[in-house]
């Protein structure tokens, strides 16, 4: 039942994913109560035999710790509250049923500080009741039949139940992930079969309309291969150091996830070979995927519909076989990379600093700050609480500070947290990236974790964030009337600029910022933006507050998705 809710949810994660009340290319929801759920199935499917509560024990234990952004841990507490209740038990019946979607929905309320109706938590308690109803004289299949209907009606009233929802013209994208849940399991115990995997790159005509798709010529696709894999480990702990070093300049994209047993890798490469051979001493690769992105942009822009099928990609499911023996890339001395190898601290020392963020340039200033452990992620890729968990186990500190630097982090890493049995671990309420710079640099190792803590809290919340990006469809929110592929500035987490530019609605969203009390404008360029670009930029903003004493500062963040990210303090 689980593995084929979990498969059916993985299958529609990008109708989730689009339900995303901002128009900008963040809406995450699908992929992380996805992974949240494929982090179960994995699990289940390791044991081969099961018994009700040792299935709940596993449910619980993957669910925890496989959570992704608010919407997945909030998933994970549902499933954890309906393995609470089926622990100790050797059946489970239609009763057993209904009274664990109860607990499970009573889990998720008590896991959120302040519950908002018309969200998941609302059609989860009402899909519960449906649940509870049915399950009188009813067995398991009516139990589950129940809940899905009263939960998907429930869906369809979120609309009106938040006026955000409401103004955007959406249903609770959380709502619908869960929904999708329980059809997956409902498909199984109507036909016996479990809802299979659809293959990953099939396409949808939603994801076909990619705003930035017609906007991009094939031609600026610098690198071709779009390359993803997981490694696992040949010896626990192994370090990637050198795995990062040599691949980061045969690509971009990169982006390299390092857990005590596996690496997970994805970067936009025109060597892919190279990338493999590196990779396969780290040890086994599982999960290899090559797209080809030229083929696959040329085909959308050319509305080919069975495309993506045909060539498009090289998808390998199961173990990748090792490559075949080739002319392998001169390497250094042994002795330059055993110098170039950074040591593990041996000492504990008194504080530690784990951080989100995803940018090569953004993670260098980090570092650069005193941060140990970078965790690699953010919008429309958040990391687990897992991975953060594991972060922090590495940093060799007796307090250790997380910065999630987005909302949608925060749960995760205070389930870390909780998880963290040997030191002392404070998440602090960065929901952005300059807010987490502003934190470090206000940090004093002479002064103890209660006065640092507050001073760091003190110095977020002086910070005013803003960030420019794209919208990915029409709408219209606040009165803004907004269209695909305008330019959004976002003060903290709302849209106060909709342009045509995006140096013009910079300079306008500095303008909202800026008051009499400024010292500092601080700018980190994105990926996107060239470096004559940001010259630019920062001679206009400079002569323009000049007379104001502000300090102007440009910075190469590298940071996808966001062409600025800006500070003001």
């Amino acid at each position: 039942m689980i593995v084929s809710g979990a498969n059916n949810l993985y299958n529609n994660r990008k109708t989730v994913d689009n339900l995303n009340v901002f128009p900008v290319p963040d809406g995450d929801t699908g992929t992380n109560m996805s992974l949240t759920t494929s982090a179960v199935a994995e699990e289940l499917l390791k044991n081969d035999s099961l018994t009700v509560t040792k299935a709940a024990d596993v449910i619980s234990f993957a669910a925890l710790r496989g959570a992704r952004g608010n919407s997945g841990v909030i998933l994970s507490q549902i499933f954890r509250g309906m393995s609470k209740s089926l622990k100790g038990r050797t059946e489970c019946g239609a009763q057993e049923l209904a009274d664990a979607l109860k607990a499970g929905s009573d889990a998720a309320y008590k896991a959120v500080m302040k519950p908002t109706e018309g969200t998941i938590l609302t059609v989860s308690r009402e899909a519960a009741s449906g649940a509870q109803t049915a399950a009188t004289g009813g067995d398991v299949t009516a139990v589950i039949e129940a809940a899905y209907e009263r939960g998907e009606k429930t869906l369809a009233k979120t609309m009106q139940m938040l006026p955000a929802l409401q103004q955007a013209g959406v249903v609770d994208a959380g709502g619908q992930g869960w929904i999708f849940v329980l059809r997956g399991i409902l498909d199984y115990l109507k036909s016996g079969a479990v809802t299979e995997r659809e293959n990953a790159d099939v396409q949808t005509e939603e994801t076909k309309s990619a705003p930035t798709q017609k906007t991009v010529s094939t031609e600026d696709i610098k690198f071709r291969y779009c390359t993803e894999f997981i490694v696992e480990k040949k010896s626990k702990g192994l370090s990637v150091d050198a795995f990062r070093e040599a691949i980061s300049p045969k690509g971009d994209c990169m982006l390299v996830i390092d857990d005590e047993d596996i690496v997970k890798v994805h970067i936009h490469t025109n060597h892919p070979g190279f990338v493999l051979e590196e990779a396969i001493k780290l040890g086994e690769m599982i999960n290899l995927k090559i797209d080809n992105m030229k083929h696959q942009h040329k085909s959308i822009i050319e509305g080919s519909k069975d495309a993506p099928q045909k060539a498009a990609a090289v998808s390998v499911k199961g173990r990748a076989e090792k490559p075949k023996k080739t002319v392998k890339p001169k390497s250094e001395p042994k002795e330059k990379k055993d110098s170039q190898k950074p040591k593990e601290p041996t000492e504990i020392k008194e504080f530690g600093f784990a951080a989100v963020c995803m940018g090569k340039g953004l993670a260098a200033i980090l570092k650069d700050l005193g941060v140990d452990k970078i965790i690699e992620g953010g919008q429309t890729m958040n990391p687990s609480t897992e991975d953060i968990l594991k972060a922090v186990k590495r940093v060799k500190a007796k307090t250790v500070y997380v910065f999630p630097n987005n909302k949608n982090i925060i749960m995760a890493a205070r389930q870390a947290a909780e998880l963290t049995e040997d030191k002392n671990v404070v998440v602090l309420d960065s929901k952005s990236y300059p807010q987490c710079v502003s934190a470090m640099m206000n940090f004093n190792p002479q002064k103890s974790a209660e006065e640092n803590t507050d001073k760091m809290n003190r110095a977020i919340a002086a910070v005013t964030s803003a960030q420019l990006t794209y919208a990915v469809r029409d709408t219209e929110i606040d009165g803004k009337k907004i269209a695909k592929n305008d330019i959004l500035g976002m003060i903290e987490d709302n849209i106060e600029v909709v342009g045509k530019d995006t140096d013009d609605t910079l300079n306008k969203v500095i303008s909202h910022m800026v008051d009499e009390d400024t010292e500092f404008i601080t700018v980190y360029c994105g990926r996107d933006i060239k470096k004559a670009q940001a010259d630019r930029m920062q001679k206009a903003i400079e002569a323009k507050y000049e007379k104001d004493e502000i300090e102007v500062s440009f910075k190469r963040g590298g940071q996808p998705l966001y062409y600025y990210i800006v500070s003001v303090e």
